[in-house]
């Protein structure tokens, strides 16, 4: 089936889904998202029954509440889109600052998914205060409402009874998990921005994540981690450690945009890393080698067939 993706979230994980999806064990009892953002990855997971209960967790509170109105009261919610889409045509820029004014005041989930319909390539920005600051783009005017409301249902379809949807940090939300779930972790991108990133509430510290890693290793948990990448030559961010013992894929993220924009024909590869548990679970060798850009695709070609 298509799956619906009612978020539009620079950064989400969609295109990559169906790679990082043929990674997951059978019987997967919870499927966990503590960075959830667009919750690209439990989407498409639940559109292909790849487990049993999902878990879409993240910081951003507005943004769980956003999931939990999806799922829970989808139909008011996309008549409260649709309400706010039809009213913008007179003066859409003035409209938009008056959406974001409300929405930093009182962090209702329709004047947040208009917004993010609306915003610069779908590209959450916050000040130093936590407010939503980013600016419209002026050459679009959001997903049409019928649109939304087909991917609100659908989301809400393939979610509900079945989805916690839980504001918390990453590291309350992984000690819950058990050696029956699947934790997957897409943390804050790295080697991006400097130490505090616009596009995320709060960063991630890389010492501290490794802490946590160990900790789920040391638990046998089984879980993916989307961490660092290159585009080119140029690498964003640092390797995990070996000492965590981690099974390393590189997978094809497409061409670069902006490396395109500046005339160079750059493909972007990101990291995709499975813990010791989990490569046990799927029989995959401890020691895993980068891949050549043609055993990298003979490896997703492989991948994408199951």
């Amino acid at each position: 089936m298509k799956v619906p993706h009612p978020i539009p979230y620079q950064g989400s994980k969609r295109n990559l889904a169906p790679p990082i999806l043929g990674y997951f064990p059978k019987d997967v009892a919870t499927l966990i998202e503590p960075f959830a953002g667009s919750a690209a990855i439990t989407l498409a997971a639940a559109a292909r029954g790849l487990a049993d209960r999902f878990v879409i967790a993240d910081l951003n509170k507005p943004l769980v509440e956003l999931w939990r109105a999806i799922i829970e009261s989808p139909e008011k919610l996309a008549r409260q889109y649709e309400t706010l889409w039809r009213a913008q045509h007179d003066d859409r820029r003035q409209y938009y600052d008056k959406v974001r004014e409300e929405f930093n005041r009182t962090g209702k989930p329709d004047r947040f998914l208009y917004l993010l319909a609306r915003c610069v390539k779908a590209s959450v920005r916050y000040n130093a205060d936590g407010q939503f600051n980013q600016s419209p783009d002026n050459r679009r005017m959001g997903a049409l409402p019928e649109t939304m409301r087909l991917h609100i249902l659908g989301a809400s379809h393939l979610l509900r009874g079945k989805t916690a949807c839980i504001a918390s940090d990453y590291r309350e939300i992984v000690a819950q998990a058990t050696r029956d779930d699947l934790v997957y972790l897409d943390p804050p991108y790295q080697g991006v921005c400097g130490e505090r990133d616009p596009r995320y509430l709060q960063g991630v510290l890389i010492n501290e994540f490794i802490e946590v890693l160990e900790t789920m290793n040391f638990r046998d948990i089984k879980y993916l981690v989307s961490y660092d990448g290159r585009t080119g030559e140029r690498v964003h961010g640092r390797k995990l450690p070996d000492r965590l013992r981690l099974h390393h894929v590189e997978l094809h993220a497409g061409r670069s945009s902006q490396a395109t924009l500046l005339g160079r024909a750059e493909i972007t590869i990101e990291s995709l890393y499975l813990s010791p548990a989990l490569a046990e679970s799927l029989n995959l060798a401890k020691s895993y080698p980068r891949h050549s850009v043609k055993q990298l695709a003979l490896l997703e070609e492989k991948v994408q067939s199951k």
